[in-house]
């Protein structure tokens, strides 16, 4: 059986040209999630599309954008059809998970996706390491400035309590301490 999915992201939107393409595709029954974005991870339509998909159905879309938010979310939900024996047929790509050169689409896909993760966390350790070795300091910003610090020392030394210098700082008491003991 051949099962379509259609989503529009704005209500203002229709979806009208996909219903057309999923129609003459041929399927028999299309679920539509109109003003849903797709970057919402449960979409009520597909929830219940992916629900009544079973073993040897095919899940039709236009495009594989309407389906999916990210390639890695795509990836995943073809392996979760692909375990229910479910293909997945997506019209203007012309990949279809049924043959075997749709499912070598995928396969690249998967690889580029990969490969473009691994790109990102090796320019964002690179990029870290740099910015290290121009001194910069990484992380969240210090909780107690040099003035503040140099404010406590001074109050701390003329006898007030940490706890009351802390609270006049605006900062925990525990914060006050590790920054005392990490300036000595």
């Amino acid at each position: 059986m051949l099962i379509g999915y259609a989503r529009v992201s704005t209500v203002e939107q229709n979806a009208d040209l996909q219903h057309r393409a999923l129609n003459a595709a041929g399927a028999e029954k299309v679920y539509t999630d109109q003003g849903v974005s797709g970057s919402r991870a449960s979409r009520p339509e597909l929830d219940k599309c992916l629900d009544q998909l079973r073993s040897g159905d095919t899940l039709v879309v236009w495009r594989l954008d309407r389906l999916a938010r990210s390639l890695r979310n795509l990836l995943d939900l073809v392996e979760l059809l692909s375990q229910r024996g479910v293909h997945l047929r997506s019209l203007t790509e012309s990949i279809d998970t049924s043959s075997a050169s749709g499912r070598l689409v995928l396969s690249v896909f998967g690889a580029l996706a990969e490969f473009e993760r691994e790109l990102i966390r090796e320019r964002t350790a690179a990029g870290l390491e740099a910015a290290r070795a121009r001194g910069a300091r990484i992380g969240r910003p210090a909780a107690v400035t040099r003035d503040q610090l140099a404010q406590a020392r001074t109050l701390v030394a003329g006898g007030h309590r940490v706890g009351d210098v802390a609270k006049t700082l605006g900062v925990g008491r525990s914060t006050l301490y590790r920054a005392l003991r990490d300036a000595a």
